[in-house]
């Protein structure tokens, strides 16, 4: 029998986004457990536009809070596939107790409860990863996609999770988006930036959240392609990354050449998954497809 393919466990510094009545709250794992954003956190409890003037007025009024301060929070990097990496001051979960005992809000019971789901998330979705994409496959649907849709986006997820899994074991981490260039050229004929170009994207809206099924499934079959690649020849350095990077997106090249001389169609063009059903559905965050995109990091 063969063994079943596993996800893999999700590494240091894992960036995800959750939401607390609408709120979005960044987290980010650090030393095993997870920190959470004081600024958001700031925002929801207090309802501020400005989390971060806020904590600096807490601090002034608060002079146990101060001192505390550097021991419970950490500047981190947040890391998000379309804005780069963000760095934010984080606390721990024992830390945004105390912050709490120092803002007056209705909202500390509610907070106290949802903290202690979303805080031991991870254990749970090491333990069964089937959780986090079930909560994917809500949020998807809650913004309209089509459940075949969404299928094939949770399959291009997994793939993609195991391949940077892979580059980050060769020391690629500084490269992923040299890398992820060189299969889409391959693939695609062009890099990921002139397809968000090309579809009309923002800088908010993921691209592969706006990909049509076919454009998934090809992207899916390049990445899947590299990583084999890259552990069969056991990749080393940027160069020999790069050429297997190249490598697996020719494969899922052919296979676009092929279906476009099928069909007489390019199947790459402006057409994207922002439908009007789902531009009706949408929240008004900008901030809720990155959530999409962190949910299945694992």
């Amino acid at each position: 029998m063969t063994k079943q393919n596993k996800l893999p466990v999700p590494l240091e510094g894992e960036s995800k986004i959750d939401l607390f009545r609408r709120k979005e709250i960044r987290k980010t794992l650090h030393d095993k457990e997870w920190w959470f954003s004081v600024k958001d956190v700031l925002e929801a409890l207090a309802e501020t536009t400005d989390g971060n003037r806020y904590s600096r007025d807490l601090r002034k009024k608060d002079s146990g809070l101060k001192s505390t301060w550097a021991e419970i929070t950490r500047t981190l990097a947040f890391k998000t596939e379309t804005r780069g990496v963000q760095m934010t001051t984080f606390i721990d979960i024992e830390g945004l107790f105390r912050l709490m005992q120092s803002v007056p809000t209705k909202k500390a019971e509610p907070f106290k409860r949802w903290l202690a789901r979303v805080g031991f998330e991870r254990l749970q979705e090491i333990q069964n990863p089937e959780l986090a994409v079930k909560r994917a496959i809500t949020i998807y649907r809650s913004k309209g996609y089509e459940d075949k849709w969404i299928e094939t986006r949770i399959k291009n997820k997994a793939s993609r999770e195991t391949l940077t899994a892979e580059w980050y074991k060769r020391g690629m981490k500084p490269y992923i988006g040299l890398l992820t260039d060189s299969i889409s050229i391959k693939t695609f004929g062009i890099r990921t930036s002139e397809h968000r170009n090309l579809k009309g994207l923002k800088r908010h809206h993921p691209l592969r959240d706006n990909m049509t099924p076919i454009e998934l499934t090809l992207t899916t079959l390049g990445e899947q392609a590299t990583t084999e690649i890259t552990k069969a020849t056991d990749a080393k350095g940027l160069e020999e990354n790069k050429k297997a990077a190249e490598r697996g997106g020719e494969i899922a090249g052919s296979a676009r050449k092929q279906i476009e001389s099928a069909t007489n169609n390019k199947v790459v063009s402006k057409e994207n998954y922002l439908t009007d059903r789902q531009q009706l559905s949408k929240p008004q965050s900008k901030n809720l497809d990155q959530a999409l995109q962190q949910l299945l990091s694992i």
